[in-house]
């Protein structure tokens, strides 16, 4: 009886780029995210839906840490150093893996698809290797010293990876070559195994230099959906409580607002704000004040689980701009601080700034202008790029 395969995604990140020139093209930021990040997501949807069991990325040593911190998928990683060659890095990989069962990958390719990947795994179930190919569309010349010559583009097709095998096999493959290769269909082949073909996908190309950087960049534009959401919060006013604002407490004579969790009024705002962007549940059904955990609750903690929530998700977080209504007391002068103190929280990796905020006056008008409560309203605008099945 055939043992079930048990699976791992292997990303191999460890070359130099320089043909692309610059930092190395599988760090380069496509879409705000890395570009071997781009393939992390298609791992986690097969992780998700149980196919793989863990992911392994080989980058070089310089960026282990960075590779390391920046991952958010929840499933199991490991980032390892990537060696002096190509095979070199797959061979670090592999071994690090531990599935019977593994998908190599180019992290230079971030346009692979869920679809594409279940293809590979069930031929390579069954036939112990398989590669995704397609034919090519233009005429081609063989080159040599004499000169080129024509030749017959129907005997030749273009692989791409990612490539599945059976990991022990492909490991001993490598070693016992000890040779280079352009991919490791080439060494399996080379040792007497037989390559099996899956359709492969044009919009799977490898970004190698500068028209397929431009050309990646097109084709997530065809795929960016921005979505924006408003936030609102009132809190009343009560005597023995703490005023927290934008995760601030502020000077008010022993006046702050009632809630069960710290009533930061701005805070929650901004999560509203962001959940209804992502079209996630608002903060009542999240963190309900029916349950004791959240009570006393410190809104910043809060504000920072909805952040990983939606990134979760492929979310990017664009802008978000509040206004509080306060009679007293008088904020305007705070407002600098408390841009300061919650964008940190909500800032993205390339550093732009994201949030605004203003503070206007009840004018004496009103349930805020009374000093009764406060009011805040927020938007939040988000985009993300959709990954294809």
């Amino acid at each position: 009886m055939q043992t079930e395969a048990v699976w791992s995604f292997l990303i191999v990140a460890g070359g130099s780029g320089s043909r692309l020139g610059g930092e190395p093209k599988q760090f380069r930021m496509l879409g705000g995210i890395p570009v071997w990040q781009w393939s992390v997501r298609t791992a986690a949807l097969l992780w998700r839906g149980g196919r793989v069991k863990e992911l392994v990325i080989v980058v070089p040593s310089d960026y282990i840490d960075c590779v390391a911190r920046a991952h958010d998928s929840g499933m199991p990683i490991s980032v390892v150093e990537g060696g002096k060659t190509r095979t070199e890095s797959v061979l670090n990989g592999l071994k690090n893996c531990s599935g019977s069962h593994v998908l190599v990958h180019d992290g230079a390719r971030p346009f692979i698809t869920e679809n594409l990947c279940l293809a590979l795994m069930e031929t390579a179930e069954y036939d112990g290797s398989a590669v995704p190919a397609f034919g090519l569309c233009d005429s081609i010349r063989k080159s040599s010293k004499e000169g080129t010559t024509s030749a017959n583009r129907a005997d030749y097709i273009a692989v791409q990876t990612p490539q599945a095998f059976e990991r022990h096999k492909l490991i001993s493959v490598i070693e016992e070559r000890k040779s280079e290769a352009t991919d490791e269909a080439t060494l399996w082949e080379q040792a007497g195994y037989s390559v099996s073909l899956v359709p492969g996908d044009r919009r799977n190309f490898k970004i190698t230099d500068q028209f397929d950087w431009e050309a990646a960049n097109a084709l997530i534009e065809t795929r960016k959906e921005i979505r924006t959401g408003h936030g609102y919060d009132v809190h009343q006013l009560v005597r023995g409580r703490k005023l927290i604002l934008a995760g601030l407490e502020i000077e008010n004579d022993g006046v702050g607002l009632l809630g069960h969790s710290d009533a930061d009024i701005v805070t929650h705002t901004v999560m509203d704000a962001i959940l209804g962007a992502a079209g996630e549940p608002d903060i009542g059904t999240l963190y309900p004040a029916s349950d004791e955990k959240w009570k006393d609750a410190v809104s910043t903690e809060l504000l920072k689980d909805v952040v990983m929530r939606v990134r979760e998700k492929g979310w990017k977080i664009d802008w978000v701009d509040v206004t509080l209504e306060a009679q007293a007391p008088r904020l305007g002068h705070r407002i600098s601080d408390f841009i300061e103190n919650l964008l940190p929280i909500i800032q993205e990796a390339d550093g732009t700034v994201n949030f605004n905020m203003k503070a206007k006056s009840g004018e004496n008008c009103g349930s805020v202008g009374r000093g009764e409560c406060m009011i805040c309203h927020g938007v939040a605008t988000l985009s993300r790029y959709k990954q294809e099945n």
